[in-house]
């Protein structure tokens, strides 16, 4: 009897290239644990190196991520199914990883930029290489040029993307459009383009949980990864094309992306909900302690005590990643 593995995936090697924290989940320390959790063997490449709640560390330079990348090389370490690169600290360093690769283009949000304004030049060079990105709104309107406001802007910039880059997959990770009336809800928005570049949208909408979480970026890039190479697996014949793109007639709410983003979603839901849980349990915990007279927290106190406890419980929440309880649908844009 042959056995049966418990992993959804067959066997994959990714290189991982993104920040390092010393505490907590965010970047490969998010990333890696997450993939190796769903099967994954990852070897990573850390861009950055932070102390905890405080932007001070190391920082890599492109000569000692191309070192790092040329010893596994050297060491004929290098056979890796996939790439996935996170933050990278400037341009010389986005250049040093130009492969075949999953690309988080990570730039800035909320309208701002948070690296050197010389990476997004370098990010609009590469993209075109990629077979996947994943940029948030403001990421996907500083590469499109196309500022979303409403849905025709968004197809716009979507559009834009297929047919400057020629990138096969796009998955927009948070949308915020204005929606009278609606309850609070986050969206993403996915596409694979047909041969010839004409996009194929779906989105998927899920309700918005009052709580602010760091690493959400990069366990969604880890995730969805591992559950796009699930799916491509479990359609017959995709494995072996070029960029793993789906045939013209194929819909879009029936994309391996879309299947992917539906069980990444849900992973992600049930593990942020259980953290906001254990977050407002500690945090009254601290209020109690803090009424008692034994502790009186100044206001950097306050806010690291808050930081921690929000700190994303995976550990203690792995059947959510293995196995997703699906409640949230792709629909068609």
């Amino acid at each position: 009897m042959s056995e049966v593995s418990e992993f959804p995936i067959p066997e994959t090697h990714v290189l991982a290239v993104a920040s390092h924290v010393v505490y907590g989940y965010v970047g490969n320390t998010m990333a890696t644990f997450v993939m190796q959790s769903l099967g994954c063997e990852v070897s990573s490449i850390n861009t950055v190196q932070l102390r905890y709640g405080q932007a001070k560390g190391t920082r890599a330079t492109a000569s000692e991520i191309s070192d790092l990348y040329q010893g596994l090389r050297d060491s004929y370490l290098d056979s890796f199914d996939m790439m996935l690169s996170g933050y990278l600290p400037g341009a010389a360093a986005v250049e040093a990883v130009a492969f075949f690769w999953v690309l988080d283009p990570v730039m800035g949000d909320n309208g701002k930029l948070y690296v050197a304004e010389d990476v997004v030049p370098a990010y609009k060079a590469l993209i075109k290489d990629a077979d996947l990105i994943l940029p948030n709104q403001f990421e996907a309107e500083t590469l499109s040029g196309v500022k979303i406001v409403d849905m025709d802007s968004l197809k716009l910039a979507i559009s834009t993307l297929h047919e400057t880059y020629h990138v096969p997959h796009i998955m927009i990770t948070s949308i915020t459009l204005p929606t009278p009336g609606a309850t609070a809800s986050l969206a993403v928005v996915g596409s694979t383009a047909t041969t010839n570049s004409e996009p194929r949208m779906f989105s998927i909408r899920i309700p918005a949980i009052d709580c602010f979480f760091s690493g959400t970026g990069d366990m969604f890039a880890a995730l969805l990864l591992v559950r796009f190479r699930e799916a491509v697996f479990n359609t017959p014949g995709l494995s072996e094309t070029d960029a793993w793109r789906s045939d013209n007639d194929v819909k879009a709410t029936e994309l391996p992306l879309a299947q992917a983003a539906e069980k990444v979603l849900a992973s992600m839901h049930a593990v942020l909900t259980k953290t906001k849980e254990s977050r407002d349990l500690e945090l009254e915990l601290y209020k109690k302690k803090r009424a008692t007279g034994t502790d009186t927290p100044d206001g950097k106190k306050m806010k690291l005590v808050t930081s921690k406890a929000t700190e994303v419980r995976l550990v203690r929440n792995l059947g959510s990643l293995k196995n997703p309880n699906v409640q949230f649908r792709a629909e068609d844009v």
